[in-house]
């Protein structure tokens, strides 16, 4: 008897037929809250009489499904992928993950020699991406990334995909790609079905969408760069099942004067693939999201998914083999004194600081933001990379250390998931990544918003109108403005509104994971409708 609800899925076998049935086998107890699981034992082949007299080992046996999962190549869509992959993973799929070189080589210097050595069913590949080794900071240009990504991922990727497709037993069933639209275009080479996966939200994708109109309306390129700053960004533009969307908002690289800019053109050709995917999975959850869903999926008919928050589902695994449940979803290595630091402080005290992998500032911003912090008097746990700075090292001034020794905590980088759920935690300050959106929201904590680009942009304004649970910082931030916004979220009245709101879409994210929630039975579906061989 269990006290909470937890849900075991597995993957069943009609031997008549030979088609997999993914199904949830659960027996509710009338007038409670509680029930039993009633787990099916391993399925053994059971032979016919013909398979014993030829002496057969596995003709009757059921080939697993095959998922070959890449994803885009920045830590927040690896985490997503691979949580992904190890769901799959829970229900029977085998699973190829597939790294690019730079990155496999990250987390083997970060986490040890061993840290990929996955399982017989989970097994980890790479491929090369024409990253210099010599460049640690390789993967946050991402003019260098969309390069490789169309330049020198294609080919090496459908010589591993054939190697699995003819080699592997099993052979590969489905090919999940993260923004990658070469994946995409090599399963339907092989006539394999396919998954576009989004690890941004919904309006995230929705705003990349726009770049083609965009361009068609002559809206970009800018004629020049006054266009940035005489109030041009201000001007208020449609955006299928979004309110109140500025030009501002939109994901960052159409700012551009550049008709040829790079980035542009790739992240535009990343949206348009999208089309030619057997399906479309968003990391996100329908009742936060409902009008930007329905507006995708008049688009894509029957084809998109919204599955989220993915931690969430992971959660309610049960742990499989220690080997898969050590792998790290980190290219950095984690510093578990911070969660140490936090057992000493009160609940909700603590504004935790973390502008992600890739976003870097100015050597001005970090020290507006540090005397900010200091000043306010609230305790911090501020999350330092040492490439934070652009093009110097992130040294913080003097007199902030010496106040800081008092009431924060400066990290290396911290097992984030962890943090956001600890009860001394009471807001986070971000530079708005889906990935700190969302486990910011499920935790129940509101958000201080300083977007960086990309779709960090509609991320903030979207937690900041629609939501309900952030406040955002001005682009080139001063220290008073730090200061009185962190006031404002740990001990204001606005602070717990949005702490509040936080809490309710917490909830709300909870439900939608649960045993019969949106995200629970999308994933079923898009087992059941795309991934498992008919």
């Amino acid at each position: 008897l269990l006290t909470r609800p937890y849900i075991i899925t597995y993957i069943l076998w009609d031997r008549s037929t030979d088609e997999y049935y993914p199904e949830k086998l659960a027996i509710y107890l009338a007038n409670s809250n509680t029930f039993l699981i009633h787990p099916i034992p391993k399925l053994k082949a059971h032979k016919t009489k013909q398979d014993k007299t030829m002496g057969s080992k596995d003709a009757a046996l059921p080939k697993k499904p095959h998922a070959v999962c890449i994803p885009f190549p920045a830590q927040s869509h690896i985490k997503a992928t691979l949580k992904l992959a190890k769901l799959l993973h829970n229900r029977g799929f085998h699973i190829t993950y597939v790294n690019t070189q730079f990155n496999h080589n990250r987390f083997l210097h970060t986490r040890g020699p061993h840290a990929l050595d996955g399982l017989p069913d989970f097994k980890f590949a790479t491929i090369p991406d024409g990253l210099p080794p010599s460049r640690p900071d390789a993967t946050q240009d991402i003019a260098a990334v969309c390069n490789s990504i169309r330049k020198f991922m294609p080919a090496p990727f459908r010589e591993l995909l054939a190697q699995l497709h003819n080699d592997s037993n099993p052979p590969v069933s489905c090919v999940i790609a993260d923004t990658m639209p070469f994946a995409v275009d090599v399963a339907r080479e092989f006539g394999i079905p396919s998954v576009s996966y989004w690890s941004f939200a919904a309006c995230g994708f929705m705003g990349f969408k726009q770049f083609r109109p965009l361009l068609e309306r002559g809206i970009t390129p800018f004629k020049d760069d006054s266009y940035l700053t005489n109030g041009y960004l201000e001007t208020a533009i449609e955006v299928p099942g979004m309110n109140n969307i500025r030009l501002r908002d939109l994901p960052s690289f159409f700012q551009t004067t550049d008709p040829e800019e790079p980035v542009f053109h790739c992240l535009m050709e990343f949206a348009e693939s999208a089309a030619r995917a057997s399906a479309i999975l968003i990391h996100t959850f329908d009742a936060l999201e409902r009008n930007v869903l329905a507006a995708l999926d008049s688009i894509y008919p029957g084809r998109v998914y919204s599955v989220g928050p993915i931690q969430l589902l992971v959660d309610q695994i049960a742990s499989t083999h220690p080997t898969l449940d050590a792998i790290s979803y980190s290219l950095w290595k984690e510093e578990p004194e911070c969660l140490r630091w936090l057992h000493t402080k009160p609940p909700n005290s603590v504004i935790y600081v973390n502008f992600g992998s890739i976003a870097t500032m100015s050597k001005q911003h970090l020290t507006e933001f540090a005397m900010g912090l200091v000043s306010s008097g609230v305790s911090f746990l501020w999350v330092i990379r040492p490439d934070l700075v652009t093009g110097e090292s992130a040294a913080l001034p003097p007199e902030f250390q010496e106040k800081a020794e008092r009431i924060g905590f400066i990290s290396g980088w911290c097992p984030q998931e962890e943090v956001l759920n600890h009860p001394a935690v009471g807001g986070f300050l971000t530079h708005c990544g889906w990935g700190s959106i969302i486990e910011s929201l499920t935790a129940g904590v509101p958000v201080l918003c300083w977007p960086f680009f990309s779709d960090q942009m509609i991320n903030c304004r979207m937690a900041c109108t629609e939501w309900g649970m952030g406040m955002e910082v001005e682009k080139d931030v001063k220290r008073a403005a730090v200061e009185k916004l962190v006031k404002e979220l740990m001990n204001g009245e606005k602070g717990k509104e949005m702490r509040n709101k936080a809490e309710d879409w917490g909830n709300l994210a909870r439900k939608a994971t649960g045993p019969a929630g949106s995200s629970a039975l999308n994933l079923d579906r898009l087992v059941n409708e795309v991934l498992v061989p008919k």
